[in-house]
């Protein structure tokens, strides 16, 4: 069944899981095996990077041009890119980063992990403070955005020695006020 091979963190989460919770080892370890295979299945399903067309036509419709040209001469788009520093058009790097900060998140970037990623989203590539604090904005209250701002600085404060991150911390500080000061 198990071609996965468990860590031995794991396996001491599941004996003391299991002395703790009064719950059958065998079937936590299951479990386990379960949701590594899981995880392994989802992870070899991963979405297509977009082409570049596809990265131009969503600017192009975002800001609501035709062409390069077109953007270009757009004041929405000067505006908007005002603090970027200097893209190269001719870069598919500099269209992802304009998908990333217009658009939305890139289709093989979704359910990201490591450094910086807060539930599925890194934080210092995308300003997506609501995916970040996992919260819809139509039906959020304040105190729910109070709740989860609070839950993930608890993770990410400096002083904790385990979890702590003083960039990761700034940032979602930063998104918190970002969503608050427009409640």
């Amino acid at each position: 069944m198990a071609q996965v091979l468990l860590t031995r963190q794991v396996q001491d989460e599941i004996v003391r899981l299991s002395k703790v919770r009064q719950v059958d080892a065998k079937l936590l370890e299951e479990f386990a095996y379960f949701v590594f295979q899981s995880v392994k299945q989802s992870s070899t399903q991963t979405a297509k990077p977009l082409k570049i067309d596809e990265l131009k036509q969503a600017i192009y419709h975002r800001f609501n041009v035709k062409g390069t040209v077109d953007l270009r001469k757009s004041g929405a788009f000067k505006m908007a890119t005002d603090g970027i520093a200097k893209l190269d058009l001719r870069l598919k790097s500099s269209w992802e980063v304009l998908y990333r900060k217009f658009v939305g998140i890139l289709p093989n970037e979704e359910n990201q992990q490591g450094y910086g990623c807060i539930n599925g989203i890194n934080v210092f590539q995308y300003f997506k403070p609501w995916q970040a604090f996992r919260l819809d904005p139509k039906t959020a209250t304040k105190d729910d955005i109070k709740a989860s701002y609070y839950q993930l600085s608890k993770i990410y404060h400096p002083d904790n020695l385990e979890t702590g991150d003083r960039e990761v911390f700034e940032q979602i500080e930063t998104m918190y006020k970002s969503i608050v000061v427009g409640f």
